[in-house]
C-alpha cells in the first residue's frame, strides 16, 4: 500500500477516512506482538549490535576452504594483473571463455578483494575478514526498513518521510535474519563476500525502487530516475553474484501487489477468461506497465551482457559435485531437486546441523518412491500450498500482501541456485540462503503476530522468542568460531556428513599439511573407500606413500586416478615421479610428457622432467626442461638452482655464473641460490664475492650446517684458516654426521699442525 498523509485534505475527502482505515488496519500486526517498540534508530543500533556480537569472533580467521582458489590463488588480486582482466574472468581468476570455468561472473566482489590485498599488502585475512562483519552488520540495520515496508506497507508523511507502521514486527524480523546462523558461512567464509555485497545493492535497489513514489498519491505518479537507479543498482548486485538480477522480479511483484493493490487470483483468472473488465483494473492507470517494461528490458540487458562476456557454453562441473542433475532419470532429477529444496528450508527453521560441504555422497539420491526421505517433500509442498493459497485466496488484503511478499522473497532469489534454469556446482550451499532468509523471517514474523493474537500466554511467547534469539546467537558464535580455522571447520563436519568423500578429503589434507601423514592416510583412505572415483584422494594418497616409499601402492592409486580421469595432469606428473624412482625412466617420461600435454603451463612438471634427464645424464635436455620451468614460473627457485648445480658440476662456471645472477635478479632473497653462486664464484676464485654471498645465504639461513661448511672451504682455498677452522666448527655442531665437512676439518687440523711445528722450529 502507498499513500501520502495529508492532513490538510484528510477532512474534505473520502480519501482521508480511507487512509486512517488502511494505517489503523496496519498497526494490528504489531498490536499483538508482546515486545517494545523502539525508536527507529535504537531499533536499528540492537539490530547492527546482534549482528556484530553474532559474528565478530571470526575477525581474526585463517583463509578457509574456498578462500584458497578464490583468493590466495588468484593471481587477479595482484596488481600485475590488469584490471581490465576482472571483466573477462570468473570468480576464480579463469578466464570466462575456458572450457573448464565455471562461468560465475562476479568481477566488483572480485574487485574488493584485490582492494583489500593492495591494502594488507599482502594476503592478510584479518582486513578481509573486518570487512565480511561490517558488511552483515550494514545489511542486517538496512532490514530493518526492508521488513518496515513488507509487513507494515509503504506510506510517507506530510513531510514526505517514509513511516513504520509496524516497529515491534520489523524488528523482530531483522533480529531473526542479523543471528541466523546459516549466515555464517557468507561472513566467516571470505568468499560468502559475493553473497553480502549481491544483498547489500540488492536491499538498496529494492529501498531506492520504494523511494520512487515518493510524491505518489495511489501510486498514479512516480519517478523514473529513481526506477531507473533501482534498475542500475540491481545490474550491480548482479555483477556481486548472479542471484542480484531477481531484485528486479521481486521490484515488480511488490510493485502490483503494494503500489498498485492487484488481487493477483482475480487477475490471473480475468486473463485466463479474457474478461473485458480487465481494462478498467488499475494496471493500466497506474503505469504498472511501463514500470514493468523498464524492469524487463534491463533484465534482459543484464542477461545479454552476461550471455555476450561469458560466452555460450554452460558451466563445468561434475557427478560428484551434483549427483542428482547426472541421474538419467527424469523422475529421479524431480525428485531429489526436491529433496534439496526441503533439505534448505530445514536449514533456514532449524539451523543445527551446518557444514561447508553437501556434495561426494553427504545427502544420498532417493532413487524409490519407498524411500521414507519422499514424506519431506510432502511436508515441503503441504506448506508451500498452504501458504500459497492463503497469499492468493484469503479476503484479508493485509495476509494477502504479507504472504505473498514473504514467500515472493523466500522463492525468487533461490531460483538461480534451483537447477530449475541451469545445472549448478553443489548439492546444498548455506551461503545461497543468505536473501531467502529475507523471506523465511517474515514468514515466521507473521505467523508470531498470529500466534501472539490467539494465545493469552504472552509472557511464555515472548520467552520462547528470546530464547531462539539467543540460541541462534550462541550457535552463530560457535560455527563461526569453527570456520576460523580449516581443522575446525572440516571436523566439525564429520559429525554432519560422515558420508561425505570430501570432508575425509579435507580433513587428510589439512593432517598432511601439517606433517601427520600417518594419521591423513587413514583418512585419504576412508575418502576413497567412500567414493572410489575420487581422483584427487587417490592422487593426494598417492603423493605420501610415495614420499614414505611405498611406491607400488603408490603407483596402482596414481595408474588409477589417470584411468578414471585421462587429463588429470598433477597424477600424470606424480605417477611419473613415482616411475622415476622406481627406475622405469622411459615410462616415466612418456607421463611427464602426457602431464604436460594436458597441461602446457605445467612448471613443477618441467621440473621434474628435468631431473629424469639429469639421472640420464642428458644434460642438455635437463637444462632446456628447468629452463621452460623458470620461463613459465620465474620465481621457481629448484630448477634455477638445479640449473647452476649442473652447470657447476659439468664444468661450465661461467655459465653456471651468469644463471645464477639471472636468477638472483629475479629472486634476490633466496639464500640457497646465494648459496650454489657464492659455490660457482669461489671455484672461479672470485673470492671477496663468494664470501659476501655467503654471508648472506648464512643471515638468511643461520642453521644451514652446509652453508657453514663451504664457506670454510673458501677460506681454506683462500688460506683464512682461523675462519675457515670457526666456520668447520659451526658446521660440525650443526650436523655432526657430516663426513666430508669432518674429513676437511681434519685436513686443515693437520695443516695447522704442521704451521704451529714450523712457528716452534
Amino acid at each position: 500500500m502507498v499513500a501520502i498523509c495529508n492532513h490538510h485534505n484528510v477532512g474534505t475527502s473520502n480519501l482521508g477516512q480511507v487512509l486512517r482505515k488502511m494505517a489503523q488496519a496496519e498497526v494490528n500486526l504489531d498490536h499483538d506482538i508482546p515486545l517494545l517498540a523502539l525508536q527507529p534508530c535504537w531499533a536499528k543500533t540492537v539490530v547492527g549490535l546482534f549482528s556484530f556480537i553474532c559474528f565478530a569472533n571470526s575477525y581474526n580467521g585463517d583463509f578457509v576452504f574456498d578462500d584458497s582458489e578464490a583468493i590466495i590463488n588468484n593471481k587477479d588480486l595482484r596488481a600485475e594483473t590488469p584490471l581490465d582482466d576482472l571483466w573477462y574472468h570468473d570468480f576464480w581468476g579463469s578466464k570466462l571463455s575456458s572450457n573448464t570455468s565455471h562461468k560465475s561472473y562476479r568481477p566488483l566482489t572480485v574487485l574488493t578483494f584485490r582492494i583489500n590485498y593492495h591494502l594488507a599488502g599482502g594476503f592478510h585475512p584479518l582486513g578481509f575478514h573486518v570487512i565480511n562483519i561490517l558488511l552483515h552488520c550494514i545489511i542486517s540495520v538496512l532490514i530493518v526498513d526492508v521488513f518496515s515496508i513488507l509487513l507494515g506497507g509503504l506510506q510517507y508523511s506530510n513531510k514526505g518521510r517514509r513511516l513504520n507502521l509496524v516497529p515491534k514486527s520489523s524488528l523482530l524480523a531483522a533480529l531473526l535474519f542479523a543471528v541466523h546462523p546459516i549466515h555464517t558461512e557468507c561472513i566467516a567464509g571470505i568468499v560468502g563476500r559475493a553473497d553480502l555485497l549481491c544483498t547489500l545493492f540488492f536491499l538498496l535497489s529494492f529501498l531506492v525502487y520504494c523511494r520512487a513514489f515518493k510524491e505518489s498519491k495511489e501510486g498514479t505518479n512516480f519517478s523514473t530516475a529513481w526506477i531507473l537507479l533501482s534498475v542500475l543498482l540491481g545490474a550491480t548486485a548482479m555483477l556481486c553474484k548472479e542471484q542480484g538480477i531477481t531484485i528486479l522480479g521481486l521490484n515488480a511483484l511488490f510493485d502490483g501487489v503494494v503500489i498498485n493493490k492487484l488481487n493477483i487470483l482475480e487477475v490471473v483468472l480475468k486473463i485466463v477468461r479474457k474478461d473485458k473488465s480487465l481494462e478498467s483494473l488499475v494496471v493500466f492507470r497506474k503505469g504498472l506497465l511501463f514500470r514493468m517494461a523498464l524492469l524487463l528490458s534491463g533484465g534482459a540487458t543484464m542477461l545479454y551482457v552476461r550471455w555476450r562476456i561469458m560466452g555460450t557454453g554452460p558451466p563445468a562441473f561434475t557427478e560428484v559435485d551434483n549427483p542428482a542433475s547426472f541421474a538419467d532419470s527424469i523422475f529421479v532429477r524431480a525428485i531429489n531437486y526436491n529433496y534439496y529444496y526441503s533439505l534448505n528450508a530445514w536449514l533456514l527453521l532449524c539451523p543445527w546441523w551446518l557444514c561447508f560441504d553437501w556434495s561426494m555422497g553427504c545427502v544420498p539420491l532417493i532413487k524409490s518412491v519407498s524411500d521414507w526421505r519422499i514424506i519431506t517433500l510432502a511436508i515441503l509442498w503441504f506448506c508451500l500450498i498452504a501458504l500459497m493459497c492463503q497469499a492468493l485466496c484469503s479476503e484479508d488484503s493485509r495476509k494477502r500482501r504479507i504472504l505473498t511478499l514473504g514467500l515472493g522473497f523466500l522463492i525468487i532469489p533461490f531460483l538461480p541456485a534451483s537447477n530449475l534454469f541451469f545445472r549448478v556446482g553443489f548439492v546444498i550451499a548455506e551461503r545461497v540462503n543468505y536473501l531467502p532468509s529475507i523471506g523465511y523471517c517474515m514468514l515466521i514474523t507473521y505467523g508470531f503476530s498470529l500466534l501472539s493474537k490467539q494465545t493469552k500466554k504472552k509472557k511464555l511467547l515472548v520467552a520462547a522468542v528470546l530464547g531462539v534469539l539467543l540460541i541462534n546467537v550462541w550457535r552463530c558464535i560457535i560455527r563461526s568460531n569453527q570456520w576460523r580455522s580449516e581443522e575446525h571447520l572440516f571436523r566439525s563436519a564429520l559429525s554432519v556428513c560422515p558420508l561425505n568423500a570430501k570432508v575425509h578429503y579435507n580433513v587428510g589434507k589439512n593432517l598432511a599439511d601439517k606433517g601427520n601423514q600417518t594419521a591423513a592416510i587413514s583418512y585419504y583412505r576412508e575418502a576413497v573407500r567412500l567414493n572410489p572415483k575420487y581422483v584427487h584422494a587417490m592422487n593426494n594418497l598417492g603423493n605420501i606413500l610415495k614420499e614414505r616409499n611405498e611406491l607400488h601402492e603408490a603407483e596402482e592409486l596414481l595408474s588409477l586416478a589417470v584411468q578414471i580421469q585421462p587429463d588429470f595432469a598433477a597424477a600424470w606428473m606424480n605417477l611419473g615421479i613415482v616411475q622415476n624412482s622406481l627406475r622405469r625412466y622411459q615410462e616415466a617420461e612418456q607421463s611427464y610428457w602426457t602431464a604436460i600435454r594436458h597441461r602446457r603451463k605445467y612448471p613443477d612438471c618441467y621440473y621434474n622432467l628435468g631431473r629424469l634427464y639429469a639421472d640420464l645424464n642428458r644434460h642438455v635436455d635437463a637444462l632446456n626442461a628447468w629452463r621452460n620451468a623458470t620461463v613459465l614460473k620465474p620465481q621457481h627457485s629448484l630448477a634455477w638452482n638445479n640449473m647452476i648445480i649442473l652447470l657447476d658440476n659439468t664444468g661450465n662456471l661461467a655459465q653456471a655464473e651468469a644463471v645464477g645472477r639471472e636468477a638472483l635478479e629475479l629472486i634476490p632473497n633466496d639464500h640457497s641460490l646465494m648459496f650454489s653462486l657464492a659455490n660457482v664464484l669461489g671455484k672461479s676464485q672470485k673470492y671477496k664475492e663468494s664470501e659476501a654471498l655467503f654471508h648472506k645465504a648464512i643471515k638468511a639461513n643461520p642453521t644451514a650446517a652446509s652453508y657453514h661448511g663451504n664457506l670454510a672451504v673458501l677460506y681454506h682455498r683462500w688460506g683464512n684458516l682461523d675462519l675457515a677452522k670457526k666456520h668447520y666448527e659451526i658446521s660440525l655442531k650443526l650436523d655432526p654426521t657430516a663426513a666430508g665437512t669432518r674429513e676437511n676439518y681434519s685436513l686443515l687440523k693437520r695443516k695447522l699442525d704442521q704451521l704451529q711445528k714450523k712457528d716452534d722450529v
